[in-house]
């Protein structure tokens, strides 16, 4: 199931990605008179049930949004932690011109730097050497601690598409990457939650366009630390909760890794487009 978030009279409300078109889930179950939950966050936390209950009021439903017609909300709005993991392929580390990890390296955004699907995102007055990062995005479903690697997976309720947009020159300025990659906007995500009955994360084709030209193309198993490694880790150190958000890293191809010269950085204008196969298309202008 393909679940999203939309604005509807300033609010966020969640949908459901149909090929008939979205479904409005609250005005659905109020004219069906079915009882489910409207918002994302609790299916998440109760997705056993939530999730069968959504496709019930789908096959009941006469009723569709043109997806073209609706503005996006970020696919997770509360997450408790957005966590990312850096140097996660092999090429990028190299590319970067840093050593390839031994243990998966971690940084944090906030909620502040969620940008929805179509959203335009405003550059930074404080930074110019601007960049993008496509990535895969683990959602949590249920809450997680010390989670074996082989149990991992069964924590996750979904998959998203994700730009971990970077500003490099915030981001090694002091050695700390937070300021680098917590502005503003700066952690789009979405369009959809795919749930994860529906995908296989160490199989996926990843792509990053700039204007039309292709950045990156890559596949999720050229990851060092697949996501099962990832949760596992990352749950020995901190507890995760349902709707947090982990970036599991980006391919070769980004700005930083050409040579200076040949270093053009994104600027206002640029349309972003990040692709994931079976997850959808996330796009992003910059003004």
């Amino acid at each position: 199931m393909k679940l999203l978030q939309f604005i509807k009279d300033g609010q966020v409300k969640l949908g459901v990605k149909t090929e008939q078109g979205i479904m409005d889930v609250e005005l659905t179950a109020r004219g069906s008179g079915l009882e489910v939950p409207v918002l994302m966050e609790d299916v998440i936390k109760d997705s056993a049930a939530a999730v069968p209950q959504l496709q019930q009021l789908v096959r009941g439903n006469s009723l569709w949004l043109r997806e073209e017609e609706i503005v996006y909300a970020p696919c997770v709005t509360r997450p408790q932690k957005i966590i990312c993991v850096g140097l996660n392929y092999r090429s990028h580390a190299e590319e970067s011109g840093l050593e390839t990890p031994s243990v998966p390296v971690l940084f944090s955004k906030f909620n502040n730097s969620l940008a929805a699907h179509r959203e335009t995102i405003a550059l930074p007055r404080v930074a110019s050497q601007i960049d993008y990062e496509a990535e895969l995005v683990l959602v949590i479903g249920k809450r997680t601690s010390g989670v074996t690697k082989e149990e991992a997976l069964s924590c996750v309720f979904g998959y998203a598409v994700g730009n971990d947009l970077s500003a490099r020159e915030l981001q090694f300025r002091t050695g700390q990457w937070l300021l680098g990659k917590s502005l503003d906007g700066f952690a789009p995500v979405g369009p959809y939650v795919v749930t994860a009955d529906e995908v296989d994360p160490g199989s996926l084709g990843i792509e990053c366009r700039v204007n039309g030209e292709l950045r990156q193309f890559a596949n999720t198993r050229d990851m060092i630390f697949g996501c099962a490694e990832l949760i596992s880790y990352i749950s020995e150190y901190m507890t995760l909760e349902p709707g947090d958000l982990i970036f599991t890293g980006t391919p070769e191809g980004v700005i930083l890794g050409k040579p200076k010269a040949e270093q053009t950085w994104l600027r206002s204008g640029d349309e972003l487009a990040v692709s994931i196969e079976g997850l959808g298309t996330l796009e992003n202008r910059l003004e």
